[in-house]
């Protein structure tokens, strides 16, 4: 399934956002403006499927440093009360979070649910949790058949209602705990399962390590590896899997001889471990090991491993992947990406309008510039109804 449009409200920057997810999209714009925290959304609506959402929202801080914090302290008559917001909103109508995801199935109509989840603090009793635990709200998932909304899956508190195999209403769980997901315990569930198995096929890149102890300058072992890892630590048996189960490494060595001029991505055979290394023109008789290549060629290397890999996750997300490139590496960092989003849908946000242009130019898709006002993170064009303006 593709993700077809996200919501998030009330999460650090954002205040109340939704907008459509196209097979390519980019989102460019300063530092501090939210990027991130658009992209950190999509990571928690996957914890969700994995069933980790506590405890990834618990190592950002907990819950008192994830919600909405905007806007001005202003009452209705202008003056600062810590108890209003410039929206009218009371302040404690910000204390939770809620996030939801449209999916297309294929693009036909036939399955086009959406999966949305508000998290918040449990109540000082009878909640099994922990003082400072994010607390599982509500759940649902949806799926509109013949212009009706069919309900897959509802949670409130510790209850959560399914269909059965027959189309019927049914408690499904009457003990979930407060950092639970239902989403993940209802796996078993054809139609859960399958929105859980879509979130959890998700790859994210959000700068790859390139420091001496970083998993790309290591070997790793000699699986055959489709994918690449999230951290790169298979690196050398994308390559390796390419180049001996494959056997087409076209695109990839046309994309290292565009990137370094006269060079050429050596991949040695396979046993324990898979590697690789590179040979430059200058030194035709030395290859040099992933342990000595600089940062950026690391870099470069792994992201062409993420985008040109024997298979592509249904969704990847690419966070600022211009980080250590050189300036002149971004026009073929741009057509991998396009190339990849022929096979993937692909989300990028970048701080470098260069890699956005490029990408623009590659593939006619227009970049969209996040801005950030007294209201929050919001994107250029977008309008109330959560559509851009000029499609």
């Amino acid at each position: 399934m593709t993700l077809s449009a996200v919501e998030i409200i009330g999460y650090r920057s954002v205040r109340k956002i939704r907008f459509p997810v196209r097979q390519l999209t980019v989102l460019v714009g300063g530092n501090g403006v939210g990027k991130t925290n658009l992209y950190r959304s999509l990571e928690l609506l996957q914890a969700a499927a994995r069933g980790t959402l506590a405890q990834e929202i618990a190592a950002e801080g907990g819950l008192a440093s994830i919600f909405w914090a905007g806007g001005k302290n202003l009452s209705p008559d202008g003056s600062f009360d810590p108890m209003y917001r410039t929206d009218g909103y009371r302040k404690h109508e910000g204390n939770s979070l809620r996030l939801s995801a449209d999916f297309a199935d294929l693009g036909d109509g036939s399955f086009d649910p959406t999966y949305a989840l508000e998290v918040s603090f449990a109540p000082a009793k009878g909640v099994a949790a922990f003082p400072n635990e994010a607390q599982i709200k509500s759940e649902s998932l949806d799926w509109r058949q013949r212009g009706k909304a069919v309900s897959l899956l509802d949670r409130k508190g510790g209850s959560a209602w399914a269909r059965d195999a027959s189309g019927r209403r049914e408690l499904a769980n009457d003990d979930l705990l407060a950092s639970e997901t239902a989403l993940a315990v209802l796996s078993g569930r054809s139609e859960i399962a399958l929105v859980r198995d879509s979130l959890i096929a998700w790859r994210f890149f959000h700068g790859f390590r390139t420091d001496a102890e970083s998993a790309l300058r290591k070997p790793s072992r000699a699986v055959t590896s489709p994918i690449l890892a999230s951290d790169g630590s298979n690196l050398g048996a994308v390559f390796a899997t390419l180049r001996y189960i494959r056997g087409d490494t076209i695109d990839l060595d046309r994309t290292v001889e565009d990137a370094f001029p006269g060079a050429e991505l050596v991949i040695p055979e396979v046993g324990e471990f898979a590697s690789f290394g590179m040979r430059y023109a200058e030194m035709p008789k030395r290859v040099f090991g992933p342990h000595e290549l600089s940062d950026g060629t690391l870099q470069f290397l792994a992201l062409a491993g993420a985008l040109l890999s024997y298979r592509l996750p249904p969704f990847i997300a690419l966070n600022e992947p211009e980080n250590s490139l050189h300036p002149s590496l971004l026009p073929m960092l741009a057509r991998l990406i396009v190339k990849a989003a022929e096979r993937s849908q692909v989300w990028v946000v970048t701080h470098a309008r260069e890699l956005a242009d490029a990408i623009a130019a590659e593939s006619g898709v227009l970049p969209r510039e996040v801005i950030r006002n007294d209201d929050g993170t919001w994107i250029e064009g977008l309008g109330q109804f959560g559509d851009f303006t000029d499609d």
